[in-house]
This record gives structure tokens, C-alpha cells and sequence, in this order.
């Protein structure tokens, strides 16, 4: 299993922005563009305290498991690969909304702020691209809690913990 990269992340985001960005100013020509819904960012919010709430839960049992206190749960290596896996597929999944969001607030940003509406439209979009980012810093924490020490490769290529378990 490779490491999540940030490159692979701000291309989605950035290609997601530009077709977002193209697709808003495309549909408001020919009518009435979507709203953003206010759900987005309390959704992504809630995947982020979800990733973190994981990271934070495998970091204690790992750190119980290492310094051997007794009664420690250890942590199965399936459950470490399964919460890496979820991790890197919210990132992805982040990086693309935040992108279609983040394309359709800087429409509305540029075209239509004094109308109400829109403008609240633009503070939904902007609230789910920094929930969004949320998404990817937890799921950047939860992939560096179960990394293995041994893990220190330089170019970011080598097998996670989950991988090897």
C-alpha cells in the first residue's frame, strides 16, 4: 500500500476546481445553478472527527501495546489496514469535493455576492473545502499512526504498516 501523497491530492482538487468552476459558469448561462447544500461541510466534518477519533484510539492501544502495560489491547493488523484504507479513500474523496466546491464558491465569489443567496452559497462552499481539508489532515494523522517505525523511507514509497501486517 503506497502513502498518500499531496501532489495526487492538489491535482484533484485543482482538476475538480477548473470542471467545477467551467461547469457553474456553463449552467448559470442556461439557468438556475444548483445550490450547495448545507449537510456538505457537516458531513465532512463528521468523516474528519471520525478519522481523528480512529487515529487517536489505534495511537493509545499502540502506545499501550509497546510499553507492555498490562491488560493492553493489542490492535489486529486487519483493523490497521482497514482505518489506512478508509483514511486514503476520504482524502481522495476530499480532495474531489473540495475541489467541485471550492470551483463553485470562487464562481459565486466572482459573479454574485451581493444577492443573498449566493452569497450564502459561497459560505457553504468555502465551510466544505476547509471541512474537506480537515478530511485529509485526519486522514494524513491516521496514516502516520499506523506506520510502522521501521517505515522511514525517505521517498515515501515503501509499504505502510497496514501493508505489511
Amino acid at each position: 500500500m503506497r502513502q498518500l501523497r499531496i501532489g495526487v491530492l492538489v491535482g484533484l482538487f485543482a482538476a475538480a476546481g477548473l470542471v467545477s468552476w467551467a461547469g457553474a459558469r456553463l449552467w448559470d448561462t442556461f439557468g438556475s445553478l444548483p445550490s450547495v447544500p448545507v449537510a456538505a461541510p457537516i458531513v465532512l466534518a463528521l468523516i474528519a472527527v471520525v478519522l481523528t477519533a480512529t487515529a487517536l484510539s489505534l495511537r493509545s492501544r499502540l502506545r499501550a501495546q509497546r510499553e507492555r502495560q498490562p491488560g493492553a489491547k493489542g490492535v489486529d493488523p486487519m483493523v490497521a489496514a482497514r482505518a489506512v484504507v478508509f483514511g486514503q479513500a476520504s482524502a481522495l474523496v476530499a480532495a474531489l469535493v473540495a475541489g467541485m466546491y471550492g470551483g463553485v464558491g470562487v464562481f459565486l465569489a466572482m459573479e454574485q455576492l451581493d444577492v443573498p443567496a449566493r452569497r450564502d452559497q459561497a459560505l457553504y462552499a468555502g465551510a466544505s473545502v476547509v471541512a474537506a481539508v480537515g478530511v485529509v489532515a485526519a486522514a494524513f494523522f491516521l496514516e502516520r499512526v499506523c506506520k510502522l517505525p521501521e517505515d522511514d523511507d525517505r521517498d515515501g514509497n515503501g509499504p505502510s504498516a497496514a501493508a505489511r501486517a
